[in-house]
């Protein structure tokens, strides 16, 4: 089943979030190359595709795990969550309707 993973940053971690960066992709790499995921990006803190200093507000991962279970240990292991970027994660059931 998918399950969306939503970290919401906390304040001024942009530079923890660049150094915790490489590690975060890995994983999210392996996601990919096991055809788990479905989408994954971060959400610009302004109305900018390049945010610069204002940094983002957050993360958004959709990929597919056995339970919530796994998804919400899967969550708790990210990086992100280790370097202090996300103030909190909340995972849920998705279920995709489009395309």
């Amino acid at each position: 089943m998918w399950y969306a993973i939503e970290g919401y940053d906390g304040e001024d971690v942009l530079a923890r979030r660049a150094q915790a960066r490489p590690a975060h992709l890995a994983r999210l790499h392996a996601l990919r190359d096991a055809g788990r995921l479905l989408v994954a990006g971060p959400c610009p803190a302004i109305d900018a595709e390049d945010p610069g200093p204002a940094g983002f507000s957050g993360s958004i991962v959709i990929a597919e795990f056995d339970s919530l279970a796994d998804a919400r240990a899967w969550a708790d292991a990210d990086p992100y969550v280790d370097a202090g970027v996300y103030a909190r994660v909340e995972v849920r059931p998705f279920r995709q309707v489009l395309p």
